[in-house]
């Protein structure tokens, strides 16, 4: 059996996934995208946050629940309109209860008045509400305060939610084709203390078909003597409806174990016409009717007929008359007690340690290693004997990349997991900075390796922070320039060929170029006469100790930002660019790698070296003739490929390396992206072939790298390294292509 700490531990993974889905689904109704099942969902997902925090006894998160809980099943029934205003509250309660959640993870005590703000008008909400249905309407109308002189009769519970009528079926056949339920349902003291109400319950049961309810009163004491945390009322009804048993029970499904339930299915009534239903009347206060328990398959059929006899249809149909109650008798076979078989689920799904996946991975690694070095091995023998031998390792290396793939995708995650932590960030900065800010999401299912994931949340945030205090205007600035007073922020990923890409999007005001250019000679970052371009300039904002606010504040202001959002996506293979339009807003975008486990990547020599690179930098790869090479001043040459011009940069020039030829018509360069849009072609002496790589780091051993991403052991034991594209283009640029960079001791690959 699970212990209490596990099951914690699921009902916390479990309220993250849904309050993903009570932001995700409150930003769509108050986007106007919503729907009535958008409604219904995130009241679920509140539902069951609630539910599982009373399990736990985590009070203030059950008490927050429950009145957010409230105000959408008001919107939900159509009591409570979903104004902007409301929706603005609900998401700003959405915030609260993920806070509280938080909380009652980390153990920490909650203050006495945390969330108090919301929580007031949440209950405004609800007041105002109850004021539209006028005094004594409504499920939580405030009684009066003496009960002494009231007549209580108890009536039968109707009309709580407009459900299907059967009067709208289609003729005798298709109430002939529903099934009749008796529902006994009989609350335990834990539903109640876990915030579960039987209102709740009942409307979604008179949503299934017609319902037929009594309340069993037998066990309530005086008034004086009721304690609120006990159930005293139990209840018995008939629900007519087309649904199934299965149907039924996952009404029920939050209550399982905190109630005594019984649902028997009642032998079909012999179906009235609609003319026969129609003219019967109705008593004011039918006498109650319910069927008797369904007899055993071995009941005799004095018991089947008796069982028959008690059957009745729902409230909406009238109490039959003695003749037709016969006539059922006569005919109507005895009911089975079978249990309706459950539909089959679409998919099933475990929770697994993270930690356990990480380790089947490390396992992975290795199995592809040791698959190289099996390759190598039969490389070497004779071609008799290395002919079957071969056809099996190529069996083995499809299923080796097959179950790299597979283990792969376990651990992918959607990108959704960080963005849903931006709309609450873009609420906080927008209240902060007095502007109106729209945030749009695109591809939040996109999957990416979940240690890709761990460390985008502060980059994203960063930028979010930057677009909304320097991107987007002041309501009155925007309405000047002709724009909304709304600013729109978008934020998008989508899979491009081995990388995922992100975009971050403003329709702000842009990069104030000339600012940007003043305060970067005032702090000293450039010389006082550089000249350079805008894309340049705008590049300025990455350095370090950069920042063009006036003021500190807890938003911005300090120069720690952008400088920190490269450096963090460098370090994870990633590259990052912007493009800015001054007045008509800032695209920054984030290309990652799919995951830093394993890679597939083109084995390259230098001399006698081996190098590695990743095989989603390489664009193409090619062997110039002498005729494509233009030298010109200042460059090592430049490639003259389908009417563009490349720089072309050494590889051993750039690691200080001796090539083993210097003729360009003998080696190969391979065409790369650096980024932004920028191509070079990078000289090499020999491609050895493509080959899975596991990626292990050397930054714990020997620091940081220029040029070097990290370290892999190939089939034939020897260590190699893997190149950092970007890296190798800035090391080019700035060092001249390499003569700063030869005066640093060569890389040794086998003392690695």
């Amino acid at each position: 059996m699970a212990s209490l700490d596990q099951l914690k531990l699921t009902f916390f993974d479990e309220c993250g996934e849904a309050l993903q889905q009570i932001e995700a689904g409150l930003t769509d109704i108050r986007a106007g995208q919503g729907s009535d099942e958008t409604v219904n969902a995130v009241f679920r997902a509140v539902h069951s946050v609630k539910g599982g925090a009373g399990i736990f006894g985590f009070e203030a998160l059950v008490g927050f629940a429950h009145v957010f809980e409230t105000v959408l099943d008001g919107i939900r029934r159509g009591t409570q309109e979903a104004t902007p205003e409301t929706l603005d509250v609900l998401l700003a309660a959405s915030d609260v209860l993920s806070d509280l959640v938080q909380m009652s993870r980390d153990g920490a005590s909650v203050p006495p008045d945390f969330g108090s703000d919301c929580r007031n008008a949440l209950e405004q909400i609800i007041a105002g509400d109850h004021a539209d249905k006028g005094a004594g309407e409504g499920e939580n109308a405030i009684a009066p305060a003496d009960f002494d002189e009231i007549d209580f009769t108890p009536v039968r519970v109707d009309q709580m939610d407009s459900g299907p009528n059967l009067a709208d079926q289609s003729g005798p056949d298709a109430i002939a084709s529903l099934k009749s339920f008796a529902i006994t349902f009989r609350p335990k003291a834990e539903m109640l203390k876990k915030g579960n109400e039987p209102l709740y319950i009942f409307r979604e049961l008179r949503k299934l078909g017609d319902f037929d309810l009594i309340a069993e009163m037998d066990g309530l004491p005086p008034l004086g003597e009721i304690e609120p945390s006990r159930p005293y009322l139990a209840w018995s009804g008939t629900l007519r409806c087309a649904a199934s048993r299965a149907e039924i029970e996952q009404v029920f499904e939050f209550v399982a174990g905190d109630c005594d339930l019984e649902i028997v299915e009642a032998v079909p009534v012999i179906a009235l016409s609609m003319t026969e239903t129609a003219e019967m009347p109705v008593s004011a206060t039918p006498e109650p009717n319910y069927p008797a328990p369904a007899p055993t398959p071995d009941a005799t059929s004095d018991k089947g007929a008796a069982a028959a006899k008690v059957s009745t249809p729902a409230a909406s149909v009238a109490k039959e008359t003695a003749p037709v109650a016969g006539a059922a008798k006569e005919s109507a076979p005895a009911a089975s007690v079978s249990r309706a078989p459950s539909a089959k689920p679409a998919a099933t799904t475990t929770r697994i340690e993270l930690e356990k996946i990480d380790r089947v991975v490390n396992m992975v690694g290795e199995l592809v290693i040791a698959q190289a070095m099996l390759g190598q091995i039969v490389l070497d023998l004779p071609e008799g004997t290395s002919g079957r031998l071969s056809q099996v390792l190529e069996e083995v290396r499809h299923h080796t990349r097959e179950l790299k793939d597979s283990v792969m995708s376990m651990r992918a995650q959607p990108v959704g997991a960080v963005f849903q932590r931006m709309p609450r960030l873009v609420r906080e900065l927008a209240t902060k900075t007095n502007k109106k800010v729209r945030l749009e999401m695109a591809g939040e299912t996109t999957e990416v390796d979940r240690s890709i994931i761990e460390r985008l949340g502060d980059p994203l945030t960063h930028i979010i922070r930057n677009s909304v205090d320097h991107g987007i205007e002041s309501p009155a600035d925007r309405l000047t320039a002709g724009k909304s007073e709304e600013g729109t922020i978008r934020l998008a990923a989508e899979h491009r060929g081995s990388r995922i890409v992100i975009e971050i999007i403003d329709d702000g005001a842009g990069i104030n170029s000339e600012r940007v250019l003043k305060k970067a000679r005032e702090r000293g970052l450039i010389g006082a006469d550089a000249v350079l371009s805008d894309d340049e300039i705008n590049n300025l904002i990455m350095l370090p100790g950069f920042s063009t606010a006036e003021t500190i504040s807890d938003i911005s202001g300090r120069g720690v930002g952008m400088d920190v959002v490269r450096s963090n996506i460098q370090n994870i293979g990633g590259r990052i660019s912007l493009k800015s339009e001054r007045g008509r807003g800032m695209t920054i975008q984030l290309a990652l790698p799919l995951t830093l486990a394993v890679m597939d990547g083109m084995v390259i020599k230098v001399g006698k070296e081996i190098y590695v690179m990743p095989l989603s930098a390489i664009i193409e790869c090619l062997r110039p003739a002498r005729s494509e090479i233009s030298n010109l001043i200042g460059t090592r040459g430049m490639l003259q490929l389908r009417g563009d011009l490349l720089p072309l940069v050494n590889l051993g020039d750039l690691l200080d390396i001796e090539s083993a030829t210097t003729d360009i018509d003998e080696t190969v360069v391979i065409i790369t992206d650096a980024g932004e849009g920028s191509r070079f072609g990078i000289v090499v002496d020999e491609l050895c072939g493509h080959q899975q790589v596991v990626m292990k780091s050397i930054e714990e051993s020997y620091g940081s790298v220029p040029g070097i991403a990290a370290a892999t052991i190939l089939g034939n034991g020897r260590v190699a390294f893997i190149l950092d594209v970007e890296k190798l283009s800035d090391l080019a640029a700035n060092s001249s292509f390499g003569a700063a960079y030869s005066s640093k001791a060569p890389l040794d690959v086998k003392a690695a």
